[in-house]
């Protein structure tokens, strides 16, 4: 069965290194895509299904042997895994042979939305680090929002700004990750919808795209910082040409990566001498996919701002009041805003002002709830997290009951317990119910719920 992909397109792809005609249709006409998830260390762990396999670039990323129902996967609304395109992975190896994951790092997500690299990155970076998970479309800050809150961490910060805005950080970060809007040849084998909207004209206006956000974030990498620059595109304008550009025309050093030999991942080289990695789903178990990592040679220390508005703290017995639904392990600090208590990396707290000197935060840390003068309400994200105290009443669902919960239905709940309550579903959390005598108020966010029925 021959595939469907233009013959413009097809042509646009002859010469590229690691191209090969033939095999690039087949996988294409074969039109078997393979799943991969990947998982959430900092919670307990997931029983893989028979045969998973590991995605060999991957420490947390697994192929399996047939794609279930994730919508009605209780342990996917309670963030053990996120489901991520195996390719896409490849961003861990580009961390480990560019920086030390030992030390703490200030790394932006310039490009986001759903969440999957920056859940990645999450993971790798040390806890002291600062992650900034940028998007600049609106309606897609939502979802992003969404699976960062699930993920459980508390040193994440959600922005929803334009990449010119993040100039007003000159040389703050040390890692920028581009994973840039683009043409999406990539993804041709798993959204096959996509191969209408092909053209060289949008190739040519994704080009231009890429060049412009580029060089308005730029400003904001400090000097020796690394940018991973990425595309779910096979074309040359998207992807060499790019790199020859950033090189000359904004001053920085390619950084050659090592993947293994077995992996079959294709190095390329620019004209200016500049390395990438292509992905061709003929060769890898994934999709199409490329990325490179380069250094940048100038610019000088950050310089906080003059003028920054520092938040308002619980005072001592509002953080006292705390103390019974965290753990006590945990080394955060504590601010009020929109009368939401909220959690963040005590390390980390005086970065929260320079960011929102610059940027508008979607949601900073952890929040936790709200202290109202009769009782603390507990926030939907400290149940996602791994910071719940472990003397927080737990009640556990059966799978039936959990699917209940999750789609927000009015539930029974079979406890002596009154009151807020944790609701888990094979040890992990799902979010809150309010037990009263004769029925439990269901918690769980209304915008999340599953809408569908097996």
């Amino acid at each position: 069965m021959p595939s469907q992909l233009p013959k413009e397109f097809l042509s646009s792809l002859e010469g590229l290194p690691g191209y090969e005609t033939a095999a690039f249709e087949a996988v294409h006409a074969a039109g078997d895509t393979p799943t991969s998830i990947r998982i959430n260390p900092a919670k307990p762990p997931v029983s893989l299904p028979d045969k998973a396999t590991p995605v060999p670039w991957s420490s947390y990323g697994y192929y399996l042997q047939t794609r279930p129902s994730f919508t009605f996967d209780p342990l996917f609304h309670a963030g053990t895994y996120y489901v991520q395109e195996a390719s896409s992975m490849f961003l861990e190896q580009a961390l480990r042979q560019t920086i030390d994951l030992t030390q703490p790092h200030k790394v932006l997500d310039l490009c986001a939305a759903p969440g999957g690299k920056s859940t990645l990155l999450q993971s790798i970076l040390s806890p002291d680090s600062l992650l900034v998970s940028n998007e600049v479309i609106r309606n897609r800050v939502t979802i992003l929002q969404e699976n960062m809150i699930k993920w459980g961490a508390a040193n994440v910060v959600v922005t929803n700004n334009d990449p010119r805005d993040f100039q007003r950080l000159e040389n703050y970060f040390d890692v920028i990750v581009v994973d840039a809007p683009c043409s999406g040849s990539g993804l041709f084998r798993r959204e096959p919808e996509a191969v209408e909207e092909w053209s060289p004209g949008n190739v040519q206006l994704c080009w231009q795209r890429q060049q412009r956000i580029l060089a308005d974030c730029w400003p904001a990498l400090r000097r020796d910082g690394i940018l991973i620059y990425s595309t779910c595109s096979y074309a040359k304008e998207e992807d060499e040409d790019i790199l020859d550009w950033i090189t000359t025309e904004l001053d920085a050093t390619s950084c050659r990566l090592q993947p293994a030999p077995e992996w079959n991942i294709i190095e390329t080289v620019g004209k200016s001498g500049a390395y990438g990695y292509r992905f061709y789903p003929h060769q890898v178990k994934g999709e199409g996919f490329f990325i490179a990592c380069l250094r940048k040679n100038d610019g000088a220390g950050f310089s906080p701002p003059r003028k920054m508005s520092h938040p308002e703290h619980p005072n001592k017995k509002e953080q006292a009041s705390l103390s019974e639904w965290i753990a006590a392990s945990t080394p955060l600090a504590f601010f009020v805003h929109n009368e939401q208590v909220h959690a963040f990396p005590e390390p980390l707290l005086l970065e929260l002002p320079i960011l929102q000197s610059a940027c508008y935060l979607k949601e900073a840390g952890l929040s936790l709830g709200q202290l109202s003068a009769k009782e603390f309400i507990p926030n939907h994200h400290l149940a996602m997290s791994t910071m719940v105290s472990p003397g927080v009443p737990a009640l556990s669902l059966s799978r039936e009951q959990a699917l209940q919960y999750l789609r927000k239905e009015e539930m029974r709940a079979e406890t002596t317990h009154r009151g807020w309550t944790l609701v888990q579903y094979e040890g992990r959390s799902l979010g809150w119910i309010k037990a009263l005598p004769q029925r439990s108020n269901n918690y769980y966010p209304k915008e999340w719920r599953i809408l569908k029925r097996e």
